[in-house]
């Protein structure tokens, strides 16, 4: 095992350990930094696979600006976190076995795919290659639909932060 792979390993297995921390952690204020830390780990393995462009996007765009704003509104609503509310969600046992089954079925239809049990040896030349990014962010045919749709999603959230942190100020 080289270097290399340890590096890996280490990275994906924080990353996934950040990930269920998330989403298991009952203040929500240490849920963000667990999702900092997640956001860290995928980073970590762009660089390895050698993609640096999308290394430096995911540290300034997902935790420079997207994770700041998830801290920002978890701030504004922190009052509505109190300890007299249940913050348990009744149906978690149901989502975590649906999540283990999309997990298990997942596996079952990749399974049988030759490269699903590889690890790539060499990269594209073509990873980092911006001009070909661009056109395909502006391209209707590429992801520019997603794009703007995570841009409403995003601003979405954002108002409804503002407009619930108010709500609960003027009372």
């Amino acid at each position: 095992m080289t270097i290399l792979q340890v590096v890996f390993l280490t990275a994906a297995a924080i990353t996934l350990i950040s990930a269920v921390m998330v989403v298991s952690l009952r203040k929500l204020m240490q849920s963000a930094f667990a999702f900092v830390l997640s956001l860290m780990g995928v980073a970590v393995i762009f660089a390895i696979i050698g993609s640096g462009f999308f290394a430096i996007v995911q540290v300034v765009v997902y935790i420079g600006a997207i994770a700041i704003l998830i801290i920002f509104s978890v701030m504004l609503i922190q009052h509505m976190m109190d300890a007299g509310h249940s913050q348990i969600n009744r149906g978690s046992v149901f989502g975590g076995m649906a999540v283990v089954g999309l997990f298990a079925g997942l596996v079952f239809v990749m399974s049988p795919w030759g490269s699903f049990q590889t690890l790539p040896t060499a990269f594209p030349a073509h990873a980092d290659d911006l001009a070909l990014l661009g056109k395909a962010f502006a391209d209707p045919e590429g992801f520019l639909v997603p794009f703007e749709a995570v841009t409403m999603l995003l601003l979405a959230a954002m108002v409804g932060g503002i407009f619930i942190a108010r709500e609960h100020k003027d009372r």
